[in-house]
């Protein structure tokens, strides 16, 4: 019987947890995004970002990488780690913030 209550109890905990750690993952990318659209604005990096967005050779390099990712739920090994890299950076910044 109390094998049957740890399980229960268990059961109902560990979802919870697991959505609990995918809102923290999504606060830390809503985070780092916010940061960085707002640091592409800041006075000290504007004129060479600016430049980059105008830079076409740039620009066409940049969305063939971005082209090959995926926002698939099964994500390749290098989607995979792109994405743990954003999400510690993004808890980093929302720690720092805090």
């Amino acid at each position: 019987m109390r094998y049957l209550v740890f399980l229960l109890y268990f059961g109902a905990v560990l979802p919870s947890y697991a959505q609990k750690l995918s809102e923290m993952d999504a606060a830390y990318l809503a985070t780092l995004k916010a940061v960085v659209d707002y640091k592409l604005n800041d006075k000290e990096n504007l004129e060479t970002i600016e430049k980059l967005r105008q830079d076409k050779k740039f620009n066409e390099k940049l969305q063939k990488k971005i082209d090959s990712l995926s926002n698939e739920k099964s994500k390749s090994r290098s989607d995979k780690r792109i994405y743990d890299i954003l999400k510690a950076s993004g808890k980093k910044i929302y720690n720092e913030l805090n």
